[in-house]
């Protein structure tokens, strides 16, 4: 006659399947978040529309810009031209009068 185990022991048995599969889970669950962590930190934010070199962000003026090291481009993010040139509206307007004279289609 076979032996049924008790409701005591099939408690038991499914609540440590339960607890080693939750272990589990969160063992997934932190190498999968340790994984981007370092996917993040390796991969570069951006690359130089110019050269593709890695952009590097440095302070000006308590501006975050950001600066080509291989062909010394730099590249503003919105509104960063306006803040940089904020304290001398004529550099503003000379930047932007170079857009103008540029050739290729107007600008609306």
């Amino acid at each position: 006659m076979p032996i049924r185990p008790s409701d005591n022991e099939e408690e038991y048995f499914t609540r440590r399947e339960l607890e080693r599969r939750q272990q589990a889970e969160a063992e997934r669950a932190a190498t999968e978040q340790a994984a981007a962590q370092a996917h993040r930190k390796e991969a570069p934010t951006m690359k130089c529309p110019k050269c593709g070199a890695d952009l590097v962000e440095v302070d000006y003026h308590a501006i975050r810009i950001d600066r080509c090291p291989e062909c010394d481009g730099i590249w503003l993010d919105g509104g960063e031209l306006e803040a940089v040139t904020g304290r001398d509206r004529s550099v503003l307007q000379r930047v932007l009068r170079l857009f103008d004279q540029a050739p290729g289609p107007p600008r609306h």
